[in-house]
């Protein structure tokens, strides 16, 4: 008998992701066109003239970890041959289904070795969902016992909270910042670049943001889990993410370039005010939260462009990044709304 998972999160894993790889693969979803060439022409178009290694590798990696949480998340149980095939062939069909669309985008070019890469990434993850995934489900399930709070919808809130450390990887927002919508509608700043008001924004909206995923994070956190070391955790590898990220898109020496008075100021502010509220009964930190969150994003679309932001976008967003830049810009910009409706939620039920 295979123990069967007592966790939803591999579906809403397997969810997001597949929502990530649509968005990567259609980036950036301008200038649709007839071309008047089929739609499956490139699955006999040869070997493609222009690819390197790193293509193929990354092609092939992206898609182990759909095809692993797409088998973990088509059954209640693993170890199992039909979900690892359904897996893998799921897979495949998003693979597939994203190189017939490029078709129509003059920006992307469909290719069969493409496709061929993310196949086999797709099966490569369903095999290790098939080998590994009980083991896997289990100690997710323990962790979940030992750290997340018996609450409605708690794998639901553990997800919004691995998308935003993944907007932590994008170096052209403000630290913590999310839910700016200028660029994804083309718009100017309100506000011109000016150090004082600069200065002010960035504090208030880093400091809003700390307090606001902080306190989601603390309403997931069991009781026997201590608050404040697991939250100071917890904000440590976020930042550890931004500097690491920084470091490898932009370059070592920008490494810690988000660090600027600003943000150190708005850290320990935001830190603050945390500690205090942490206590609070858990209706009292939820709506908290929803208050902190709606300032934050109402703040960041307020604030004048980020010379530092800029220099960065205009250098990680070539070569391979591109894709890359244009997910993590579009988790960063939906993050808020996404947050604000599941705090709503779960406030009804606390």
């Amino acid at each position: 008998m295979h123990p069967t998972p007592i966790t939803p999160l591999p579906r809403y894993l397997a969810l997001a992701y597949t929502v990530l790889v649509i968005y990567a693969s259609l980036h950036p979803f301008s200038g649709w066109q007839d071309r008047g060439v089929s739609p499956l022409a490139f699955l006999d178009a040869g070997w493609p003239r222009w690819w390197t290694g790193f293509d193929l590798t990354v092609n092939m990696l992206v898609y182990v970890p759909l095809g692993y949480l797409l088998t973990l998340a088509v059954s209640r149980k693993t170890g199992r041959l039909l979900p690892t095939l359904l897996g893998a062939c799921l897979a495949a069909g998003i693979s597939f289904g994203m190189e017939v669309t490029q078709t129509w985008l003059p920006s992307r070019v469909p290719s069969n070795l493409d496709l061929a890469c993310n196949s086999l990434g797709g099966v490569i993850g369903a095999i290790a969902a098939y080998r590994g995934g009980t083991h896997a489900l289990t100690w997710l399930a323990r962790m979940e016992r030992r750290l997340v709070a018996p609450i409605p919808h708690a794998e639901l809130g553990l997800t919004l909270i691995g998308l935003w450390l993944l907007t932590q990887l994008s170096p052209e927002t403000l630290l913590f910042g999310a839910g700016d919508f200028r660029q994804l509608l083309g718009l100017s700043p309100a506000i011109a670049y000016a150090p004082p008001s600069f200065f002010a924004i960035e504090t208030v909206v880093i400091a809003c943001n700390t307090v606001a995923i902080g306190l989601i994070a603390r309403t997931l956190l069991a009781d026997r889990a201590p608050p404040v070391a697991v939250l100071l955790a917890f904000f440590l590898f976020a930042l550890l993410v931004r500097a690491t990220s920084a470091a490898v898109l932009i370059g070592p020496r920008d490494a810690m370039s988000w660090l600027t008075p600003g943000a150190g100021l708005g850290l320990a502010f935001g830190g603050i005010v945390l500690s205090v509220t942490l206590f609070l009964p858990a209706a009292w930190r939820v709506a908290v939260a929803g208050l902190a969150l709606m300032a934050g994003t109402v703040l960041v679309n307020l604030a004048p462009t980020n010379p530092y932001s800029a220099a960065a976008l205009a250098t990680w967003r070539q070569g391979h990044f591109l894709n890359f830049n244009g997910v993590t810009r579009l988790v960063a910009s939906l993050w808020p709304f996404l947050a604000l409706p599941y705090l709503m939620l779960l406030g009804r039920r606390l």
